[in-house]
């Protein structure tokens, strides 16, 4: 199973340890991809900090984001599963896991990033700000430039098992399953039972709390048919038909009472 996440808004700081080493993450596919953003987010962070804050998309209050990324070359790094905070990584929990389910993490969640492109949580990377949807002066659109790698290593990464996309709209324009790989995907849109109304604030829970309960209950479903077979015995009730047309993803609706 691997599991497809989005990365968070708000981040812990960077560690204290040795900084980044781009050769060392994993998906050493991506290294040239992630090294071409890097340089020139570093290098427009480190220039004119308005123009860097514009692009960026970031409000004043959020300026020292600009500084943070102008030092990312030297900033220690940490497990991106410590550096990504927020709703659905609070809800995920990794930190408290247990050891068996510390594992399934490490191999199967893969957190896609606008800098990074995607991540296992156990690789170390420094704090930064630069989200899917912003266009760099040289490389355009990261969700364009993130494409083709894209398209070459994670075919690979998903193997032969089930595919979970959990991720939002912006970071889904980085990859887009296709073929055999999508007919073993499923998505999961959250909703309000009684409304059947989508949901937004919960949705990032609920997401964390799938996971979760699929790691700590270490389930292993090898496709979407059983996906939906496991969650239902986790206590989830999911609303689900597979799709008319073979290699099309399958798209389940999980259904929460609370919304808060």
């Amino acid at each position: 199973m691997l599991v497809l996440l989005p990365p968070s808004e708000g981040k812990a700081a960077s560690g204290r340890g040795a900084p980044l080493r781009t050769e060392s993450l994993s998906l050493p596919g991506l290294t040239a991809a992630r090294n071409a953003v890097l340089d020139e987010l570093v290098d427009l962070c480190a220039g004119d900090e308005d123009k860097a804050r514009e692009l960026l998309g970031l409000s004043e209050g959020l300026r020292g984001e600009v500084a943070k990324n102008a030092e990312l070359r030297t900033a220690g790094a940490r497990p991106a599963g410590e550096i990504y905070t927020g709703v659905l990584y609070d809800a995920l929990g990794l930190a408290t896991l247990d050891t068996a389910a510390k594992r399934r993490a490490a191999r199967s969640l893969l957190v896609f990033s606008g800098l990074w492109g995607a991540v296992r949580v156990t690789d170390r990377i420094p704090s930064y700000r630069c989200s899917m949807g912003v266009k760099l002066p040289g490389l355009g659109a990261l969700g364009a430039h993130w494409r083709a790698p894209m398209a070459e290593v994670l075919p690979e990464a998903a193997g032969n098992g089930l595919v979970l996309d959990l991720r939002s709209a912006a970071y889904a324009t980085a990859w887009k399953p296709k073929g055999e790989v999508a007919g073993r995907t499923a998505t999961v849109r959250v909703l309000h039972a009684p409304t059947r109304k989508v949901v937004s604030h919960f949705n990032k829970a609920t997401k964390g709390r799938i996971v979760r309960s699929l790691l700590s209950a270490g389930s292993a479903p090898g496709n979407p048919a059983e996906l939906v077979d496991a969650l239902r015995e986790l206590g989830y009730e999911v609303e689900c038909e597979a799709p008319a047309r073979a290699g099309t993803a399958w798209a389940l609706d999980v259904l929460v009472a609370d919304v808060h």
